[in-house]
């Protein structure tokens, strides 16, 4: 089939939302609104609102205030996730550096025989290069004045330039399991297999944050390892979707209580949900009782 649709005004916009059943309780707010955030964005908000989502024609009594709500809902969230997550990745780089360098050396992430895969190997040193080549920073711009060789930096250099996907690669690519271990049960998590799960699951988050993507109903394509017996408070029932953000938000909460036992990421959770009644936590694949946890207590 061929895309024949062309562009329409804002008002017209109006008009099908009108049409289809969506109360607009000030039209002029409704027309600001969609000049500021574009009408496809604002879709992934009222879809829970449809009762008809091949006709898109919306449930009794649905309102567009609602749609705003919930877009400033995962706004809010987004933030409060992204800034957790950014604490976790300063973390993880810090136990990086320090645990194998000490061991390997400040150059070993460009030692293939530490590599499990070398593929994998040469696609992260191609994504430090880029970075490095990238960065603004003035260490790193001092020290290529100064040296020639190795082509890279140390690793304490190096690493803090890497991205979250590139530092979850490096430490699921590191074939000395006792070290990943070391670093896991720096996080008061019971092995390197669970660590590197959340890595990679985590990257998923923080990069869906990054490019302002709707989180709080959303499909998570990477999925954390939950089911193994964790060091710390943790919680008991597992049975929740594996694929919604509640295990994510999980796993961002026992990991920043590894981190920093008076963080108040769990209390700012509830706040947010308390701000905004109209955000169905089914949605985000919590738990009925979840507040019982103990990890939420």
């Amino acid at each position: 089939m061929i895309y024949t649709k062309q562009a329409i005004t804002l008002e017209d916009q109006i008009n099908i939302l009108k049409q289809r059943g969506l109360i607009l309780d000030d039209e002029d707010e409704t027309l600001n609104v969609l000049g500021h955030i574009s009408y496809f964005r604002l879709a992934g908000y009222w879809r829970p609102l449809e009762q008809d989502k091949q006709r898109h024609i919306f449930k009794p009594n649905s309102h567009f205030s609602t749609v705003v709500s919930l877009y400033r809902f995962d706004t809010e969230l987004r933030m409060l996730i992204f800034s957790a997550i950014q604490q976790i990745e300063i973390a993880v780089r810090t136990k990086m550096i320090q645990h194998v360098a000490l061991k390997h050396g400040p150059f070993w992430f460009m030692d293939t025989a530490l590599a499990s895969n070398s593929g994998i190997h040469a696609f992260c040193l191609n994504n430090l290069k880029q970075e490095l080549s990238r960065s603004s920073d003035e260490f790193i711009k001092e020290h290529f004045r100064k040296y020639s060789s190795p082509s890279f930096p140390p690793v304490w250099k190096t690493l803090e330039v890497a991205s979250m996907g590139t530092l979850s690669k490096l430490y699921n690519n590191l074939n000395d399991f006792k070290v990943r271990k070391r670093i896991a049960h720096d996080f008061n998590l019971p092995e390197h297999q669970c660590m590197g799960s959340w890595l990679r699951s985590l990257t998923v988050v923080r990069n869906a944050c990054a490019h302002h993507a709707r989180l709080w109903n959303a499909h998570i394509s990477i999925t954390p390892q939950t089911s193994v017996k964790m060091r710390g408070t943790w919680i008991n029932d597992l049975q929740f979707p594996q694929d919604k953000l509640y295990p994510q938000l999980c796993c961002i909460a026992y990991w920043l209580n590894s981190i920093d036992s008076n963080n108040h990421f769990t209390s700012d959770v509830k706040a947010l949900l308390a701000k905004y009644p109209m955000a169905d936590v089914r949605a985000m694949g919590f738990t009925a009782n979840w507040k019982a946890e103990p990890l939420w207590k």
